[in-house]
């Protein structure tokens, strides 16, 4: 075997870093236009769960541990869908807010009558007899599945991809940090700025701005 054939099969340091860093680093927010397309294609396949998921994944910018243990009593009263919620993280035991928009009460309150869910039952059942509801395992496989469905990589994406969504397009349109550190429920302003990449963000804007 020559140096050539071999040179084709070694991968350097950099490229193996690369690629780790791809699997298990930050997952990156999905962008708006990617945001419809999942939307979209949802409604077209009547996946009425998952867009009641989806939809309410990105408004509610929850952790997936708390995603999935919502309650119709969480987001419902008498019957309806409610524009705003507090939940209780389970990361922190502290409450935070979230708002939930028209098109998001409305596949919810689809999804809660297709499925006859009543106060005290989990939002999101889980099909596996031994769960009382979704587990955050099975949250994790449909969030890959939504982003192989519009033919992103689906290795690439995670449930922080959800909760990332709705928070860096805030950020990006107010540049109000504390807004956003209150919506995601952070007790540290530090930890809004990690989670969101903030500085790596604006340096590379500042960056790609200036000539050399």
């Amino acid at each position: 075997m020559n140096d050539n054939a071999n040179s084709t099969q070694l991968t350097t340091p950099q490229q193996t870093f690369a690629r780790i860093s791809r699997l298990v680093g930050p997952k990156p927010p999905f962008k708006l236009k990617e945001i419809w397309a999942i939307r979209i294609r949802l409604q077209l396949q009547e996946q009425t769960r998952d867009l009641a998921l989806f939809d309410l994944a990105i408004d509610s910018k929850l952790r997936g541990c708390d995603l999935v243990k919502l309650q119709i009593h969480d987001i419902a009263h008498n019957g309806r869908v409610m524009s705003r919620a507090t939940v209780t993280q389970q990361k922190t035991g502290q409450p935070v807010r979230f708002e939930l928009t028209e098109q998001t009460r409305d596949a919810v309150a689809a999804w809660i009558n297709k499925a006859h869910l009543f106060s005290g039952h989990y939002l999101f059942p889980s099909r596996i007899r031994q769960s009382p509801h979704l587990s955050t395992r099975q949250y994790a496989r449909i969030v890959k599945s939504w982003a192989e469905l519009i033919g992103l990589d689906p290795m690439e994406y995670g449930t922080h991809s959800l909760r990332r969504t709705k928070a860096t397009l805030i950020y990006k349109r107010t540049k109000n940090l504390r807004a956003v550190q209150l919506l995601l429920g952070h007790t540290k302003l530090e930890s809004t700025v990690r989670y969101l990449g903030i500085e790596v963000d604006d340096a590379l804007e500042m960056s790609e701005q200036t000539e050399a």
